[in-house]
């Protein structure tokens, strides 16, 4: 059975996806650990409820991110995860915490990868004219928002759409390709060649 930790820093709809879905579904793995930086992150008590485990590595109680870092590291191997997965975790990771997690941290990302990395990507995309826009799944690296790209949506701009249209549409189909790409990660159905990742059994990886 595979070990899931999950990192949020607010509501944590992904997570709660997850979550479900792989109750759900009976993925081959659990999630055995939920922990944010902000001990209001409203999805601490979703977890807590669930009867998952939590804990709070606050990032303004080190004076370093790389002491934040090592703290979070840390609570996150005492779960010894097999897999750990940002879900709207609000914090750069240093080089030397993706290392130690490196083939086995995930990040979604409400972009079409590599376009609009870091923040107010709704916003930018309106800007840009872009006429479809969407989420991406991807293994994190030590360069933000880059990694090789597991799953990918598509979702079309509308005429009259703003940032709270676009980011509530692009959300609900990020509920579901993060808890597929992450079953298929449990169950060990992707290959990852030459940075490119690949489904074994050729399933699509674009959800449109």
């Amino acid at each position: 059975m595979k070990r899931i930790v999950i990192l949020i820093s607010g509501r944590g709809s992904n997570m709660e996806a997850i979550i479900q879905r792989c109750a759900a579904d009976g993925w081959p793995a659990q999630v055995v650990a939920v922990l944010a930086n902000r001990a209001d992150a409203a999805g601490l008590r979703h977890a807590a409820e669930r009867g998952i485990a939590t804990a709070v590595v606050d990032h303004r109680a080190h004076a370093s991110r790389d002491d934040f870092d090592a703290a979070l590291a840390d609570a996150i191997d005492r779960h010894a995860p097999d897999v750990v997965a940002l879900a709207g975790f609000m914090r750069i990771l240093g080089p030397a915490f993706v290392r130690r997690f490196e083939g086995r941290l995930l990040n979604i990302h409400p972009s079409l990868l590599p376009a609009f990395p870091g923040l107010h990507t709704h916003r930018r995309a309106l800007a840009a004219g872009c006429k479809v826009v969407g989420a991406t799944v991807h293994l994190v690296t030590s360069e933000l928002d880059h990694g090789p790209i597991v799953m990918q949506s598509v979702v079309p701009v509308h005429p009259g759409d703003d940032e709270q249209a676009l980011a509530a549409r692009v959300l609900a189909t990020e509920h579901v390709i993060y808890p597929l790409a992450l079953r298929w990660f449990v169950e060990g159905r992707l290959r990852i060649e030459g940075g490119v990742v690949t489904h074994v059994g050729g399933a699509s990886q674009v959800l449109a």
